[in-house]
């Protein structure tokens, strides 16, 4: 584990060693999330790719203190994408990947519009999106909103919390160590930095904005969705991917992973693999 500093934040991240292919595989984690839930997909990756994961300002490792939280003014999608742009330049990167969840995704399609001579392909996962629903998308921020305002930091200690979580967003229940992880991250998540990120992505102009970024970006980008996900449901997933060259009326640049939720990563890591490798290949 290692920091840089972007922004004037530390940015946790962590780099495998490097193999044979020229290409780096990064990483780029959901909202209130962490770069921890990657560890199991890289595991399985690593001996072929150099894998590159880090934690999204704000979220995680990558902790904001008072000083900072007054200096950043936003938590927008272009503004982590930037993030991303100086962490590949500090550290050297000339060619990667991109493989982001949910709104890493997001964050994933706007760097690679941002540094198209690096990123040579995106795969989004449990990522889509495109389409602005008004009453919806008003209940969503509100409800986050509130999720997040309430957050003791003694929620992870109660026992019976964990074994809950093992079973949030997912069809087959997680281990209690990942319960207990998503715990953590929801706790330990920035206040500024997950509202203003809930709040800065989801505005009519942002969500209308992504299918013009999927449409103009000239790399293979796939989507990689699970069948029974609730929060970012296939007919999203797909409705993102139509703007893309790539696909096609069957569809051949989204891959569907069968009895799996949000956290694909977590719940298929087998299946993601191959799905990745494949692609790659």
């Amino acid at each position: 584990m290692a920091t840089i500093d972007i922004r004037a934040v530390p940015h946790t991240y962590e780099l495998t060693n490097p193999t044979q292919s020229p290409d780096i595989l990064i990483f780029i984690h959901g909202w209130l999330l962490s770069r921890h839930y990657w560890q199991p997909l890289i595991q399985r990756l690593s001996a072929d790719y150099q894998c590159l994961s880090y934690d999204l300002r704000g979220f995680g490792d990558s902790h904001l203190d008072s000083t900072q939280r007054k200096l950043i003014s936003t938590y927008s999608l272009t503004a982590y994408a930037e993030d991303l742009a100086t962490l590949i330049a500090r550290l050297n990167i000339s060619t990667a990947w991109l493989i982001g969840h949910s709104l890493g995704g997001t964050i994933a399609l706007h760097a690679a519009y941002k540094i198209f001579n690096v990123i040579k392909g995106v795969v989004c996962v449990n990522s889509g999106g495109g389409i602005y629903l008004k009453e919806e998308f008003h209940q969503f921020r509100s409800v986050g909103a509130q999720i997040i305002k309430f957050r003791p930091s003694w929620l992870p200690y109660l026992p019976f919390l964990g074994q809950i979580y093992t079973r949030t967003q997912v069809v087959t229940p997680l281990s209690r160590k990942w319960g207990q992880q998503l715990l953590f991250d929801f706790v330990a998540a920035s206040y500024e930095a997950a509202l203003g990120s809930l709040l800065e992505s989801t505005t009519e102009s942002e969500v209308h904005k992504l299918p013009e970024i999927v449409s103009e970006l000239k790399q293979p980008v796939y989507f990689i969705t699970g069948a029974k996900d609730k929060i970012m449901e296939p007919k999203y997933v797909r409705h993102l991917a139509g703007f893309h060259w790539m696909f096609e009326e069957d569809g051949k640049n989204i891959l569907e992973i069968p009895k799996c939720g949000h956290l694909s990563m977590l719940e298929k890591p087998d299946i993601l693999a191959a799905h990745i490798r494949s692609l790659l290949n």
